[in-house]
């Protein structure tokens, strides 16, 4: 198995990037470039872009949040983007939340590998289900679906007037287009932020959706249906 690039060997944006946070941010690579495969959570493929294609590409939406503020990463999987905004904003309370024990297990260590347990919280549970009641300012989100199914998904999680954070794509102004019933329902409005790492280390696409109305109740005729290649959320 290729071990996990060091940020000498890697980008050397990483430095940069992550300032302070670097020696734990390495730690964490180096789990899920080994751990993270191993346990099926990343692909085999992963472990020679464990830093460009996930820990840089997570890394922008953190200056995105306000400070002092509460984030659920719903279907945070190996807790991306989540647990990267924890490294690099100790000021902010992270939930992380997806539906499959084994992704929590290892969420779990991660958060005490890092040293993060004073500040993230990780639960088995799906978006749908809720917190308990338990709203936050912030839902980070990673191709888990469509900005249009978002909505519906995140809503209970926030409260009034938070936001999603959607890390996407080049398709990202295709799906705000195709949300535009959903947002009107929801007194929602969507703005595509490109996020440039420094040195011309690449850009982030996130699709940033504040939400007015977090109290609409469930949409009939088919509303639940995935897009193919959207995985079910958690």
């Amino acid at each position: 198995m290729a071990p996990a690039p060091t940020p000498d060997q890697g980008p050397a944006v990483a430095a940069t990037v992550f300032g302070a946070a670097l020696p734990r941010v390495q730690m964490y690579a180096d789990a899920l470039a080994s751990t993270a495969i191993e346990r099926g959570i990343l692909g085999p493929a992963e472990a020679a872009r464990v830093w460009d294609r996930h820990l840089l590409n997570c890394a922008p939406v953190a200056k995105l949040i306000a400070p002092d503020s509460s984030v659920v990463d719903i279907g945070s999987g190996a807790g991306l983007p989540g647990l990267v905004i924890a490294l690099l904003r100790p000021d902010v309370d992270v939930t992380v939340l997806d539906a499959q024990a084994r992704r929590c297990t290892f969420l779990t260590e991660m958060v005490e590998i890092l040293d993060l347990g004073n500040r993230v919280m990780v639960v088995q549970g799906r978006a749908e289900d809720g917190l308990g009641g338990r709203r936050s300012d912030y839902v980070t989100v990673r191709a888990v679906a469509p900005v249009e199914r978002l909505l519906p998904l995140c809503a209970g999680l926030l409260r009034s007037n938070g936001e999603i954070l959607a890390i996407k794509g080049a398709g990202a102004a295709g799906e705000v287009t195709r949300a535009a019933d959903a947002l009107k329902r929801y007194d929602a409005r969507a703005q595509i932020c490109e996020l440039a790492l420094p040195e011309g280390a690449g850009t982030t696409t996130v699709v940033r959706v504040v939400v007015g109305r977090t109290n609409v109740g469930p949409k009939r005729h088919g509303q639940g249906r995935r897009s193919a290649g959207e995985r079910k959320p958690g």
